[in-house]
């Protein structure tokens, strides 16, 4: 009996080694997964997600019209946030009275990262909500329409930007300071100066927000979204989302410019720089012409005619003067109109000014550049037609007999120069 045991033991001692050597337990290997499979694995995790969407093209041509269509869970609003890789600045004063203390903070906030172009879409049903802020006119404001749309869970974009602040003052600004840099802000109290700097940056309601979102009752939806002209080139970067949690996979396309469109990458926008050379070209003859170098009548006609930031025009204005001046100066030299004396002695004067200027209008807002050098045209056009009055002729002969005499002086340098 024993050997019988012994015998069995022995077989199936024999049996399990020799299925072992086999690789009858081994782990099977994992069948090969087909693209098949992985389309469906995807379909699952982006069902995870709750929602999905897609975009009918990848790319623009200097703006167009792209659409957003997916699916999202039933009975939930959707949102789509749109925004730019390329970065661009942006600022504000904030020197309005604190209802608390009762003081002004005159704090300077700037960051340089904000979206050259940022836009938020929500539901259609939010048009008369947006039709109600846009009547508040400059009064409205980022954080009121995110609180009434539900659209504040959705708006990340930029509440992510790095954003620097400054204790300043009008002393610090005439010598060329922007103030102490203060400690960076938490993050609740960054994402809400980054809407002030938003309205800062976009001005008008309708450039951040818009009603163009349809959402069906089963959640199905679509966006038919207009990217204007001139707007910056580059990656554009789409999310739609019902809240911060459920939102799609991120998307993309990109928005193409050429020649003779340019990218002003310090404003953020583009313009085709035929227009504004032949603009230039008619200022700088009539402006050289009155002794000046045209400039202030540029600005304005800039900062009306294009979607221009005041601070850029401003300084891209300075150059282009110096080119116009520099070719007045020369021409008004050879015919004897300049007096140097008077000339170095006021143009002193101007050096202090640029320096004061540029820190100055950092400071200030459109409507408050707008204002200004609104009513500096109004008080030189009113006192150059006054000179031009039979009254004030009359009065003053010796300016008639000062301009007689330039004149001759010109005529007799022309008539020199053709006798060698």
């Amino acid at each position: 009996m024993k050997r019988y045991w012994l015998a069995v033991i022995i077989a199936l001692s024999a049996t399990v080694f020799m299925m072992y050597q086999n690789g009858a337990f081994a782990a099977k290997p994992k069948e090969p997964i087909t693209a098949e499979a992985k389309t469906e694995e995807s379909k699952i995790e982006a069902s995870t997600e709750g929602i999905t969407a897609q975009l009918d093209k990848t790319s623009l041509n200097n703006g167009g019209k792209i659409t957003i269509t997916g699916k999202a869970p039933e009975g939930k609003p959707v949102y789509i946030e749109i925004w730019s890789d390329e970065k661009v600045r942006a600022s504000r004063f904030d020197s309005e009275l604190d209802k608390e203390t009762g003081k002004r903070p005159y704090i300077f906030y700037i960051t340089q990262e904000m979206p050259a172009y940022y836009k938020l879409f929500v539901p259609q049903d939010f048009k008369e909500t947006l039709e109600k802020e846009k009547k508040e006119g400059r009064k409205w404001s980022v954080s009121k329409v995110l609180r009434d749309t539900g659209a504040a869970a959705v708006y990340s974009a930029p509440a992510k930007i790095k954003i620097d602040r400054y204790q300043t003052s009008l002393f610090a600004s005439v010598i060329g300071s922007r103030g102490e840099l203060l400690s960076q802000m938490d993050a609740g109290e960054n994402r809400r100066r980054s809407m002030q700097l938003v309205k800062a940056r976009f001005r008008d309601l309708p450039k951040v927000f818009s009603a163009d979102v349809l959402v069906e009752p089963d959640g199905t939806f679509k966006a038919e979204i207009n990217i204007r002209e001139g707007l910056a080139p580059g990656k554009y970067n789409v999310v739609a989302a019902v809240d911060k949690d459920t939102k799609a996979q991120p998307l993309t396309f990109t928005n193409n410019i050429s020649f003779p469109t340019m990218y002003l990458s310090n404003a953020g926008t583009s313009l085709n720089i035929f227009l504004p050379f032949l603009l230039v070209l008619g200022v700088a003859t009539f402006g050289v012409l009155m002794g000046a170098g045209g400039g202030f009548i540029i600005n304005p006609l800039l900062v009306s005619l294009w979607p221009l930031p005041h601070t850029i025009v401003a300084g891209t204005v300075m150059p282009t003067v110096l080119f116009s001046q520099g070719s007045g100066i020369f021409n008004y030299s050879k015919i004897k109109f300049i007096h140097w004396k008077l000339g170095v002695t006021i143009g002193l004067a101007m050096v202090l000014g640029g320096f004061i200027g540029p820190k100055l209008t950092e400071l200030i807002t459109l409507d408050q550049y707008k204002f200004v050098f609104g009513i500096i045209l109004i008080i030189l056009a009113a006192l150059m037609f006054w000179q031009t009055t039979p009254g004030y002729l009359d009065k003053n002969k010796k300016e008639q007999a000062i301009l007689k005499e330039f004149q001759k002086r010109a005529k007799e340098s022309a008539e020199k120069k053709k006798s060698s």
